[in-house]
């Protein structure tokens, strides 16, 4: 049985409206905030779209701001593994579903953070008339630089068997201890209870576990075809206007992403911010909200 989700202790940080597309039988929940030139942004794991909450306050008068939620995270169903593969493909053909359902007749503004980072630019790479710009937070698009190994967390999750597996299922072990990890400091307790409220069951918790065990580290992975294509297009992906703002404090996405990034995109405007973690937008939402107007302003679309 899938567990209920309780909105109550935070829904005074998430007043929003949600909305709901059928994709082969599962619910898709988005929010769809505002009116006029489209951002659409773009989560990870285990995140949902409650992260993006102070950007959408912070655009939602001039902008419209579309936040879905992947298929097994926030207000989305959660699917058995028979029902849905969890795989890339998967989620940019979902994100392609609800775009298309939407009928958005100019280009769209991209943010992507984590996981949303691989599901937009391969979005992007398909339908590249459909983007404008971008906006990079904290991601990859590419494969792991300089063949470095992912960290140890993961790397046990991913191939620690039933046991770690469990552990994600029945102690709800990533998205607890991604709540420490993941933010330069501390998160208030209702800010932690919004994080990790669609997580309250082993049953609700399988994305964040597969979405650990599709991460592609080579292009024999079953995700890393998509990768590949991403890997060997980012260049052309990116000619248009983007930006790169960066948590320095990641255990994951670290110095050797951000300086693969600012090698293979030389052009792009980038920052990195020595006080923010993973959880950029936690850390310092008003900073990174001041960086996004500016570069919205600066290059109109």
């Amino acid at each position: 049985m899938v567990a209920t989700i309780d909105l109550s202790a935070f829904r005074h940080l998430y007043p929003f409206q949600s909305h709901y597309l059928n994709i082969s039988g599962l619910d898709y929940h988005y929010l769809d905030e505002g009116r006029g030139e489209p951002l659409l942004m773009l989560h990870g794991n285990p995140t949902w779209s409650f992260y993006y909450r102070s950007l959408v306050f912070a655009f939602r008068d001039h902008y419209r701001v579309i936040v879905p939620d992947h298929m097994g995270c926030g207000l989305s169903d959660k699917p058995e593994i028979d029902q849905y593969d969890y795989l890339l493909k998967s989620r940019v053909d979902n994100l392609s579903f609800l775009m298309d359902k939407l009928n958005i007749d100019r280009p769209v503004t991209l943010v992507v953070h984590d996981w949303g980072g691989m599901i937009g630019l391969a979005w992007a790479l398909a339908q590249p008339d459909r983007v404008g710009r971008i906006i990079v937070m904290n991601t990859a698009g590419f494969f792991p630089p300089k063949q470095k190994s992912i960290p140890l967390r993961l790397k046990l999750i991913r191939s620690g068997g039933p046991v770690m597996h469990q552990a994600v299922l029945r102690l709800n072990l990533f998205a607890r201890a991604a709540l420490y990890l993941a933010p330069r400091r501390p998160l208030p307790a209702t800010v932690k209870a919004g994080l990790i409220a669609p997580y309250n069951s082993s049953h609700n918790r399988l994305a964040t576990l597969r979405f650990v065990l599709d991460i592609p580290l080579n292009p024999d992975d079953p995700s890393g075809p998509m990768v590949a294509q991403v890997d060997r297009h980012l260049e052309n992906i990116f000619d248009r206007p983007a930006i790169i703002l960066w948590g320095a404090h990641d255990f994951v996405f670290d110095g050797d992403y951000y300086q693969e990034w600012r090698q293979r995109l030389p052009q792009v405007e980038a920052y990195w911010f020595d006080d923010a973690g993973h959880y950029l937008l936690e850390d310092i939402p008003d900073r990174i909200i001041l960086h996004i107007r500016d570069f919205l302003h600066k290059h109109p679309l």
